[in-house]
């Protein structure tokens, strides 16, 4: 790993650059193929290509992102230009990253628990998908809340999990994205997730320190404390940021470069909301940002819905969600700002 310091520090100080996220941009086949559906667009590698195009080529977006997680398939495609796409991120200043994870298995002796699988051969992908342009890797952990889960064999294994991807990733130069994810789905109120994702994070930074990963060298993208999507109690904005925060401020050490959350399941304007009142609270340990999927693009997505001559009003949409999620990771978000038309520059 001492080889790649310089390059890791490089890459890590430019995913935590002030203002900017992170675009999740690495939905896999089946993921991408259900929300097309639900929207009528025709699901094929060449309509995959060019909404993902879209999102890559709007105006300005270079403001706002600082990388983008690519899925294997884009990875190794060229843009409707005719270059490749770590190309064409890397000409705008973008960080090209890459999805590496293989997705969810049950994990033996569970409450219907998972455990994430792709560790084998994992050194051999990394080199391939760096080669590519690949700068950051993303691996995604979940953790299901009821009365009984997570267990204690679900949270120490998943831990342990993604502890050995992300020392796999720095000792090959790659910045690991370490996510635990806490499922929005259930009728859990808030501080039951509160008390969950506690208990995931120690045991996320126990697995770190025992496989000696660079904290330095890492981004922390884990999901906000907030009720379950069934709960009758919803949490206020102010609630969430402050538990959230509290939360972080108990289990994450200081030195982990840059906290970027997941938007999971939140809608657009929540995920902005929330992560503007975290900023606003003024504890400034780390920078705290953004990595969000379909908060970023699912309103872009329904107004492109497959067609070419969408494509310029979808991207001023993305644009401007992205540029209120800047916003918000600099305490400087507000609500009527959605519908102001001048937000754009």
């Amino acid at each position: 790993m001492t080889n790649y310091t310089k390059e890791l520090e490089a890459t890590a100080s430019l995913l935590a650059t002030p203002g900017k996220g992170i675009l999740a941009a690495d939905e896999s086949t089946p993921t991408i193929t259900k929300r097309f559906q639900a929207l009528h667009i025709d699901a094929t590698e060449e309509s995959r290509r060019k909404y993902r195009d879209m999102l890559m080529s709007a105006p300005n977006i270079e403001q706002y992102i600082a990388g983008v997680i690519l899925y294997e398939e884009t990875l190794f495609q060229n843009a409707l230009c005719g270059i490749p796409f770590p190309a064409l991120l890397n000409e705008l200043g973008i960080l090209p990253g890459i999805k590496v994870d293989k997705g969810l298995i049950p994990l033996a002796h569970t409450e219907d628990e998972q455990v994430t699988q792709g560790l084998d051969g994992l050194p051999e992908r990394l080199a391939q998908y760096k080669e590519q342009g690949a700068r950051f890797a993303k691996w995604r952990a979940v953790y299901r809340i009821s009365d009984n889960t997570p267990s204690t064999l679900a949270l120490k294994t998943n831990a342990e999990v993604l502890a050995r991807y992300a020392a796999i990733c720095q000792t090959e130069g790659i910045v690991p994205i370490v996510e635990p994810e806490v499922l929005l789905e259930g009728d859990h109120t808030i501080a039951r997730c509160e008390e969950v994702t506690e208990a995931v994070l120690v045991a996320v930074f126990k697995a770190l320190h025992r496989h000696h990963v660079a904290l330095e060298h890492i981004v922390l993208k884990p999901s906000m404390v907030i009720n379950g999507k069934a709960c009758p109690e919803k949490a206020r904005v102010e609630e969430v940021a402050m538990k959230t925060v509290r939360v972080l401020r108990q289990t994450v050490p200081a030195t982990t470069r840059t906290i970027n959350f997941l938007s999971g399941g939140q809608t657009a304007e929540e995920a902005s909301a929330h992560l503007n009142a975290m900023n606003q609270l003024g504890f400034k340990i780390w920078p705290l940002s953004f990595s969000y999927a379909r908060a970023l693009q699912e309103p872009a997505m329904k107004v492109w819905a497959g067609s070419d001559n969408n494509i310029r009003a979808a991207q001023m949409i993305f644009v401007k969600r992205a540029q209120l999620n800047s916003l918000a990771s600099l305490g400087q978000y507000n609500k009527t700002m959605e519908t102001e038309k001048a937000v754009l520059v």
